[in-house]
């Protein structure tokens, strides 16, 4: 049976993970070569994983793929009949358990519980994957003789910073209460990124740390992000209604100049040295992103609407507030990488594509 990506993602998706095959990256690199991706199930690995099976299809790249997941049920729902591909493995167990499996070339440790809900209900968990689960991804790296591995960190190890600017660079580094439970992504992200440039120091490994920002795109129509509950709005013809001034700034990337980042930061970043992901087209608050929203489809005469009276006024920064969350990307787009797809943009085809999770 054809199991070619195009004949079993939808037109919509097909088209816009294709974007990410079409990108400048040295792919040459990864032919013939096995890659490990940790946290298959996720926004960001689902888009690397095909990607690289569309690469297959099309350029015959050879490219083998692991997809470690933790639930085989919810991979067969995302994945549907691609896990019949003889190019693509899916193991399902925890990022936290020790790995058995056979090795591979490169490893992209992407598995990371980044919702909100969790570090309130699941603080452990989500520290654990980033501690226990990185030592074993760098471990298994350690023993297959893995090229490169490559740490997806986050924007959240900054902490809060106060640099007197208005963006946050590589070289910044704020405050992180250690002492708070809440703060167990962004403390399990920087001690992620320690012990991979232990690894690099000890045993001579080449590890690679992308610090993305917030990334958006097509996710679940329920997700409880409150980018995605915006794009959602959209997606079932809501007006939207902002609970606060949403006066945070904070730097977004689409889910595909994010995944192309990934792969340039993997292929040609330093080693050790860590890369912000974003698009400075894409810095805005989080009423200008709901704003942006409605504003791209006129034709549905939605509104934003504000539940207080007074948080309608448009916002005012104090100087006595930490830097924003705007990455300085600058280290990246020096190795070659800049973004492509604007906000509008991004809102739209993540609109076209969510709205085929909506039942007629």
């Amino acid at each position: 049976m054809d199991y070619k990506v195009e004949n079993h993602l939808h037109p919509y998706f097909f088209e816009d993970i294709k974007t990410i095959t079409e990108s400048n990256i040295n792919w040459p690199c990864l032919c013939n070569k096995t890659v490990l991706i940790t946290g298959g199930n996720g926004f960001i690995a689902f888009y690397l994983v095909c990607a690289m099976l569309i690469r297959n299809d099309i350029y015959g790249s050879n490219i083998k793929i692991k997809a470690l997941v933790r639930n085989r049920e919810n991979a067969e729902k995302k994945y549907g009949e691609l896990i019949y591909r003889d190019d693509l493995e899916l193991i399902v167990q925890d990022v936290c358990t020790p790995f058995e499996f056979e090795r591979a070339d490169f490893v992209i440790h992407a598995a990371s519980q980044a919702s909100a809900y969790y570090f309130e209900n699941d603080p452990a968990g989500t520290i654990d994957a980033n501690l226990t689960g990185t030592a074993n991804v760098l471990e298994y790296a350690k023993k297959s003789n893995a090229e490169i591995t490559l740490i997806v960190s986050s924007l959240k190890v900054y902490g809060s910073v106060f640099n007197g600017k208005n963006s946050i660079g590589e070289d910044d580094l704020g405050y992180i209460d250690i002492d708070s439970y809440k703060n167990c992504y962004a403390q399990g992200k920087r001690a992620a990124e320690t012990l991979g440039c232990c690894y690099a120091k000890q045993y001579g490994m080449n590890v690679k740390i992308a610090r993305p920002a917030y990334i958006y795109g097509p996710a679940s129509i329920d997700d409880d992000r409150v980018w995605a509950q915006f794009i959602a709005n959209v997606v079932r013809k809501q007006n939207i209604l902002l609970k606060s001034n949403g006066a945070a700034l904070r730097s977004f990337c689409y889910v595909t100049d994010t995944a192309v980042a990934l792969l340039k930061i993997l292929l040609d970043g330093e080693n050790t040295k860590p890369y912000n992901i974003a698009n400075p087209k894409s810095n805005v608050t989080i009423r200008g992103f709901a704003k942006t929203a409605v504003e791209a489809f006129p034709e549905l005469n939605l509104t934003l609407s504000f539940a207080n009276s007074e948080d309608e006024k448009e916002p005012v920064p104090s100087p006595m507030a930490p830097t924003p969350e705007i990455l300085d990307a600058t280290r990246l787009n020096n190795i070659g990488w800049s973004a492509k797809v604007d906000l509008t943009e991004g809102i739209k085809r993540s609109v076209k594509i969510m709205s085929l999770q909506i039942k007629d």
